[in-house]
């Protein structure tokens, strides 16, 4: 009779702790589930001590609109990080809850280099995005990048060393194609266009490929240091168009002379 006594009070003394861990707990749900929780308020910070152009508070609320649910408590920090990061201009995020109703951001946004194929942007660190080319201020100048899919890194690393080596002549590149066979076209500042030839760091074997042909900066080079003597022989006509790709030399193509510059050169 002791022993069943003393095993119905250890019963009921459980149930009663069960009892009351289930009110607890009940209590706890129902109080993170009320709307003083809900998150009312985004802060939104740049990362690394930079400003934001492009992404603001109110992007973000229209990229977690009705994608990202929960409150303060309950939202799924990573979700809405993935979610962030797919809005327009924002490259990587760090979000973090701040009491009682507060979502942080920290923002890495885009930085454009580039145009890039036809509609997208490429940025500093060479991968491609989508934004709205209409929130570029006007007095930014960008060139024109094109490639294969999955060449954005070759192509930004081959855009910085060509810029450079045409730098000291005042030029710049306008625009710059990576074809499909992996062979380079460039357009200068002033509307010289070279054909590069292929670019000996692709993987895939060109069939139609020159034997003895230089090396890639070798090509350019050659050119590059023609080129003072070159535009002083041509005695002010211009150059249409360049080809790199002989093995002992280039090739070049003049612009139609006109009537003014016919004049200029004669004695």
């Amino acid at each position: 009779m002791f022993a069943e006594a003393r095993l119905t009070n250890l019963i009921a003394n459980l149930l009663a702790l069960l009892a009351v861990l289930a009110i607890v707990v009940g209590a706890l749900v129902w109080t993170i589930r009320r709307p003083y929780f809900a998150i009312s308020h985004i802060e939104l910070a740049p990362a690394g001590g930079s400003t934001l152009q492009y992404v603001t508070p109110l992007n973000l609320q229209t990229a977690l609109a009705g994608q990202v649910r929960g409150n303060f408590f309950l939202m799924d920090l990573d979700a809405a990080r993935q979610r962030i990061e797919s809005a327009p201009w924002v490259r990587h995020a760090i979000v973090r809850r701040v009491w009682p109703a507060t979502l942080q951001v920290s923002i890495e946004e885009q930085q454009p280099l580039a145009y890039w194929n036809e509609n997208q942007m490429i940025n500093t660190w060479g991968e491609a995005f989508t934004a709205n080319q209409g929130e570029l201020p006007d007095d930014l100048d960008l060139p024109q990048l094109n490639g294969p899919v999955n060449s954005e890194r070759l192509v930004v690393q081959r855009y910085a060393e060509i810029a450079r080596w045409f730098a000291p002549l005042g030029l710049s590149v306008r625009e710059a194609t990576l074809t499909p066979r992996y062979a380079w076209e460039v357009t200068l500042s002033d509307d010289v266009r070279l054909a590069l030839g292929r670019d000996p760091a692709a993987d895939v074997a060109d069939p139609h490929g020159r034997s003895g042909a230089l090396p890639f900066a070798a090509r350019i080079e050659r050119f590059v240091q023609a080129w003072p003597e070159l535009t002083r022989r041509l005695g002010g006509r211009m150059i249409a168009s360049a080809d790199l790709r002989y093995p002992n030399g280039f090739a070049i193509t003049l612009s139609p002379e006109t009537s003014a510059s016919s004049r200029s050169t004669r004695p």
